[in-house]
Order: C-alpha cells, then sequence, then structure tokens
C-alpha cells in the first residue's frame, strides 16, 4: 500500500520550490493586516466550504451557501440536508482551525470528529463511525477495501502520515494521504469533504493556506484520483499544486507593495508585443509550468512569469 511512484518529481520539482518559495515570503511578511487577513479567511472559508460541498452533489450556489452561513437565510426550493452539509463544514473548518499549529501531529480521534461534524443531524448514525459494511464508489475503477480491513488501514494511513518513512514534502505527503484515505473509503459517506478538511490540517499546520480543489475541477479531480489508483500521481500532484499555488496568489496578493499583478491570460495576450498566443500560455498554466492559478475555468497568470518562462528557456539552451 506505501510503495508510491515519484515519477512526478523531475516534472514537479520547480513548482514545489515556487509554492515553498512564496510560503516563505507569505510568513516572513505575516503577520497581515488584520482587516485583509480576516476578509480573506473568511473569503476563503467560504469558497472551501461551497467547493467542497458542490463536488459532491450540493447544489446551492455559492451566493446560497453564504446568504446560509452569514445571514441565516433558508434557501427555498433547496433540500434541507444541503442546508445542514454548509453548516456542517463551516463547523468543521472552526474545529480544524482550533487544531493548527506548528507541532500538531495528526491522530485517528480528529478525523473522527471532523467526520462527525460534517455529517451531523444528516447520517447520525454513521457519523464519525468507521464503516462496517462493503461500499462502491459509482464511476471509480475500483473497488474499497473490505469493511474488516478498515479500521487497520486506517490507523497505518495515520501512522505513516506521522512517520513519512518516504521521507515526501508536505504538498506531497497531503496529496497521497489524499488518495490513499479515498482508496480506503473509510466511511459509508462524508469521505470527500472529510479528506479535503484533512488534507488542509496536514497542510495548514506547516504554515500553507487552505487547498481548496474546485467544483468546475471536479471531472479533472476524479480522473487524477482514478490515475492515482493505477499508480500514476502525476496528475492529482499536479491538481493539488495548482490549487495551493491559488490560496498562496490571493494571500501574496493582498500583501503591502506586493508586485503581483495576476490577470487573465486572455488581457495579457492581447497585449502588443506579447510573445505568446492564448492557447500556448493556457497550456503551460495547465501543465503547472508557469506560475498561474485557475478562478472559475479562467486562467491567470502574470507578464514576469511569462518573462521567467522565457529566460529559463534561453538559460537551458
Amino acid at each position: 500500500m506505501w510503495e508510491i511512484n515519484t515519477n512526478y518529481r523531475d516534472e514537479l520539482q520547480s513548482t514545489f520550490e515556487r509554492l515553498y518559495d512564496k510560503m516563505a515570503v507569505l510568513k516572513k511578511s505575516r503577520p497581515l493586516p488584520n482587516i485583509a487577513l480576516h476578509k480573506i479567511k473568511e473569503s476563503l472559508a467560504l469558497e472551501w466550504t461551497y467547493n467542497s460541498n458542490s463536488i459532491e452533489g450540493n447544489t446551492l450556489t455559492l451566493r446560497e451557501t453564504q446568504m446560509v452561513l452569514q445571514e441565516g437565510v433558508t434557501i427555498k426550493g433547496k433540500s434541507l440536508r444541503e442546508h445542514f452539509e454548509a453548516k456542517n463544514h463551516e463547523k468543521a473548518i472552526n474545529y480544524l482551525l482550533k487544531l493548527v499549529n506548528d507541532d500538531y501531529i495528526l491522530r485517528s480521534v480528529d478525523i473522527l470528529s471532523l467526520h462527525q461534524l460534517v455529517l451531523n443531524l444528516i447520517e447520525d448514525d454513521f457519523a464519525g463511525r468507521l464503516r462496517n459494511g462493503g461500499v462502491r464508489i459509482t464511476g471509480a475503477n475500483f473497488i474499497p477495501p473490505n469493511a474488516s480491513k478498515v479500521a487497520d488501514l486506517f490507523d497505518q494511513l495515520v501512522d505513516f502520515c506521522n512517520k513519512n518513512p518516504l521521507d515526501l514534502n508536505d504538498i506531497e505527503l497531503a496529496t497521497i494521504f489524499h488518495h490513499k484515505f479515498v482508496w480506503i473509503h473509510p466511511f459509508f459517506d462524508g469521505n470527500g469533504r472529510t479528506v479535503r478538511l484533512v488534507m488542509n490540517l496536514l497542510l495548514m499546520r506547516k504554515g500553507f493556506p487552505p487547498t481548496i480543489i474546485l467544483s468546475t475541477d471536479r471531472k479533472k479531480y476524479y480522473e487524477a484520483l482514478n490515475q492515482a489508483n493505477n499508480g500514476n500521481y502525476q496528475k492529482l500532484m499536479l491538481l493539488m499544486c495548482q490549487a495551493l499555488e491559488r490560496t498562496l496568489n490571493i494571500y501574496l496578493s493582498s500583501l503591502p507593495d506586493n508586485d503581483y499583478d495576476f490577470r487573465e491570460i486572455s488581457n495579457i495576450v492581447s497585449e502588443p508585443n506579447s510573445p505568446y498566443g492564448q492557447e500556448y500560455i493556457s497550456l503551460l498554466a495547465r501543465q503547472g509550468k508557469i506560475d498561474a492559478h485557475k478562478e472559475g475555468r479562467n486562467w491567470f497568470t502574470t507578464k514576469k512569469a511569462i518573462e521567467d518562462y522565457i529566460n529559463s528557456r534561453q538559460r537551458k539552451r
């Protein structure tokens, strides 16, 4: 179970380095202005809740999720379950934030507590409890382990994360944990929302901001998990890096006197003397070869990121 194919490393090494460089800049700049920090945290918590629930089929829009959480509004035509899913996820994030610190060691009881919060008033019989029966996942290319093996596999995964025997970096470790958790599928329901919470617990304890998988990437996300089931982590690792880069960029763009000017790729290439067309720069963004992030379905980057890519190409020649 713990033999990990790390063929993705050569392709993603520069991306890992860029993300760690950004985290270092962010750490050096702390504490951030309180007003800016509060607004970012509030906005990201809302996005996190909306996107994670949307991936699982919740039909509340981002605005409706905001109304439920911040204004206490009941949305006409939406199910009671969907309202509970939004409120529960917010409570789970608040619980997670109390756990986060530099010395945090992953504990099974914390994962179970997060799961209990996710399913509170929805599936109370199963909330916070490992499954005791078989499950099948629609669209997946594997069958999760027999229920009799779940408890041991669950404990082994927590132990693997804490000991990190393969000396994975923090981003790799969180991504591998994410995949192996989904493969074990320890719960009857709520696995996806719970694993995206715990993945962020692993990252945030190291100083990273939360990584938010966008609902617009749902298909790509499931395809990446299926590829990981076959031992290929390239696509999943890249997706996690891009999601993390987005939230790092949001924080860095809020810094006083920052020089980050992220714009839609279509706007950058429309300027005179643009060296590449939109299709090529978009490809570089999707492949993680330039500093870029996604907002909805649109890619954002900077002129500097494109110039850095050109310069690196010239140095290699």
